[in-house]
Order: structure tokens, then C-alpha cells, then sequence
């Protein structure tokens, strides 16, 4: 499928400076980092809620695909078309949200998330050996402060310990999967619009999650209204508006540095655990936070001339 000139990862050079994808992956880091918050407040099972979290987005996707097709003067037929890249995505979302949800059940929060957040290397790595993107050092060097960062941000409670062993490792693949992931979506944009690309692979995401929840839970419907504001919340801010502004952008900007500015999520996850879980907020995190803005500013692309 075509994609159109607006959208073409082809125009990355000349787009690549705009502010407005630097905006979408800042607020859809925000997005991702309040699931969380929803996820704590939810009354089913972690991988049930991981099924509603994509599932419940796939109405809000198919208009905003629609409406992306129309624009460009395609048929609406054309946002159901697959391709390997795009059922990549949808795969390797599942793996990262399956994994995700294991880590935090077999380890500490502060281990899991910070093993999760070694993501950015699968990406500079990938970016460099499968998309042939130029890597270049500053990229490098924001990467070592955005790492930096987020260990000082859970830095006081990470601890290695044998029967946490599984969880670790957990974590460790749940970053790889989202590297995969961003990689994934990266190649698409090549041939694809961010919304057409977003819906069909939630579409696959949601397949491989209602098997999963279906063999493992329980139950997977919500209990009470809250649980159902809850899921709501993860399909609308934290799937629909986190995951589609990050395939808008990737469609605009690097993989490598849009991994990098996806550490802010772990910043907003602890402001928004501050404000919504009475979670505290030390000198040493916010000196992560920091860190992680620098990161992020000292990898920035340069405009050539």
C-alpha cells in the first residue's frame, strides 16, 4: 500500500526537525507512562487488562484509519492489508505486554522497570544492523545518560536476588520485544499510514492476548464500573493515544533517537505515581529525570545544511 507524501518516512529528512513529531512522541511517552496508574486500579487479572488495553482501542483506531485513508484518497479496504512488518508489530507488541506483565509479577516493580528500559539498546542496535539508519555517536552518548537516569529513577529499590531470577529475565525480553517492536513499526511506515499500521496490529495484538487471557485468567471481564473506567483509560490514553503518536512520529523521526525520548515514559510514570499512588519522589529521582532530559536533548538531530 502507498503511503502519502505526508507521511512517508521518505520525507524523514525534511520532517525530521519538525517540532510536531518531537510533540507526538513526548506526549504518547506520557500516555504510555500513566497505564501503570490504570493498570494498579483495574479488578481483573494483568493479562486481562493487557487484552482491553489493545482490544478496546480497536474502535478508536478504525476512525482514525478511516479518516487517515480518506485524506489520502484511498479506499477503506486499503487499512486492512497486511504485510510482514505490520504483523511483526502486532506479535512483537503482544510479546512486550505478555513479558511485561510476568516481570511484575515474578519480580520487583523497580526491577522490571528498569530492566525494561534497556529497549533504546535493541533499537540503536537494530537500527544501525536491520534498518540501515546512521547511528551516530551523540545518539550513543544520550543513550548512556538516558540509562544513567533511569537507574537513579528506581535505582533505590532495584535488588538482584535468585528467586527473583525469572522476573529479571522477564524484564530483559519485555525490552527487547518493545525494541522489536519500535523497529517493527519503523520498517512499516515505509508503505504504511501510523493509523492503518496502529489498528491492524492492535488487531493482532488482540488476538494473541484473548488467547493468553482466556487460558491464564480466571476472568476477564471488569467487576465494577471503576474497573471498567480503568480499561477504558489503558485502550483510550495509554494504547490509542500512546502507540499512535509513537507510529506517527517513527514515521518522521529516527528509531534510535525516538527510543531515547521514550524514557520519559519512566518519568511520567513516577509523577503520575506520586500524584495518583502516593508514591515518592526523592532527590535521586528527580536527578534521574534530569539525566534522562539531558540524554535526550544531547542526542537530538542536527540539522544538516
Amino acid at each position: 500500500m502507498a503511503s502519502s507524501p505526508a507521511s512517508s518516512p521518505a520525507a524523514a529528512p525534511a520532517a525530521g526537525h519538525s517540532a510536531l513529531p518531537f510533540l507526538a512522541l513526548v506526549l504518547g511517552a506520557v500516555a504510555m507512562g500513566i497505564s501503570p496508574v490504570f493498570v494498579r486500579l483495574a479488578d481483573i487479572g494483568p493479562f486481562a487488562s493487557a487484552f482491553w488495553r489493545v482490544a478496546g482501542a480497536l474502535p478508536v483506531l478504525a476512525v482514525w484509519a478511516f479518516a487517515e485513508a480518506r485524506h489520502a484518497g484511498r479506499p477503506a479496504a486499503s487499512i486492512l492489508r497486511f504485510d510482514g512488518a505490520v504483523l511483526a508489530a502486532g506479535l512483537f507488541f503482544a510479546g512486550d505486554l505478555f513479558f511485561w506483565h510476568l516481570a511484575i509479577m515474578n519480580t520487583t516493580v523497580a526491577n522490571a522497570t528498569f530492566l525494561a528500559t534497556m529497549m533504546p539498546v535493541w533499537v540503536v542496535l537494530g537500527s544501525a544492523l536491520v534498518l540501515k539508519e546512521r547511528v551516530g555517536g551523540m545518539v550513543l552518548v544520550g543513550l548512556a545518560f538516558c540509562l544513567g537516569g533511569a537507574a537513579a529513577l528506581v535505582g533505590a529499590t532495584i535488588g538482584f536476588a535468585p528467586e527473583r531470577l525469572a522476573g529479571d529475565v522477564y524484564g530483559i525480553v519485555t525490552s527487547a520485544f518493545f525494541g522489536a517492536y519500535v523497529l517493527a513499526v519503523r520498517r512499516a511506515r515505509a508503505r504504511h499510514g501510523a493509523a492503518a499500521i496502529t489498528l491492524m496490529s492492535t488487531l493482532v495484538t488482540s488476538i494473541v492476548l484473548l488467547a493468553v487471557a482466556l487460558a491464564l485468567e480466571d476472568r476477564i471481564l471488569p467487576a465494577s464500573p471503576a474497573g471498567w473506567a480503568a480499561v477504558a483509560a489503558l485502550a483510550f490514553v495509554s494504547h490509542s493515544g500512546g502507540q499512535g503518536l509513537l507510529a506517527f512520529a517513527l514515521g518522521h523521526l529516527p528509531a534510535a533517537f525516538s527510543s531515547l525520548v521514550i524514557f520519559l515514559e519512566a518519568i511520567a510514570a513516577a509523577l503520575f505515581g506520586w500524584l495518583f499512588l502516593a508514591e515518592p519522589i526523592g532527590i535521586a529521582q528527580a536527578a534521574g529525570g534530569a539525566l534522562i532530559l539531558v540524554g535526550i536533548y544531547v542526542a537530538r538531530p542536527r540539522r544538516t545544511t
